[in-house]
C-alpha cells in the first residue's frame, strides 16, 4: 500500500527536527515520481532547504508523510502513511546532478532512507 501512496500522492510533508522543535516543509508527489523512488530511497528535488539541511546535519531522523484520496483505506476512500528514516541533502554528486537536470531552480537533492512505514487507520 505504501508503493500505491508514493505513485498516487500529490504532496509530502517533510518534518525534521530543529533547535526550537520541529520544522516542516513540503514537496509535490509529481517531483518525487519524476526524480524516483529506489527501493527504500526516496529523491527530491531540494531548493532552499537551509533549515532542513541545518537539522539534518544536526539530526538526520526525519519523518514523511503521504496520503492519497485514491488510494481506498479501511474506512473508505482515502488512506496516509508516515515513512520514518534519514535523511540528508546532496549538493554534488549523481542524485544532486539528475535533480538539477530535471529541476533547474533546485540546488541539489533531499535523499530520504526509508527504515518504517505505517499507514493511518
Amino acid at each position: 500500500m505504501i508503493q500505491e501512496l508514493l505513485d498516487n500522492t500529490e504532496f509530502l510533508t517533510i518534518v525534521t527536527q530543529g533547535p526550537d522543535g520541529p520544522h516542516l516543509v513540503g514537496n509535490w508527489g509529481d517531483y518525487l515520481r519524476r526524480l524516483g523512488v529506489e527501493g527504500n530511497r526516496l529523491v527530491l528535488p531540494a531548493g532552499y532547504y537551509h533549515q532542513t539541511e541545518q537539522n539534518l546535519q544536526r539530526d538526520n531522523r526525519v519523518q514523511v508523510f503521504v496520503a492519497a484520496r485514491a488510494v481506498r483505506g479501511s474506512h473508505g476512500p482515502g488512506q496516509g502513511a508516515v515513512l520514518r528514516g534519514t535523511g540528508a541533502i546532496v549538493t554534488e554528486g549523481a542524485l544532486a546532478e539528475r535533480a538539477k537536470a530535471a529541476f533547474p531552480w533546485a540546488r541539489g537533492a533531499l535523499v530520504i532512507e526509508v527504515e518504517a512505514a505505517a499507514t493511518q487507520l
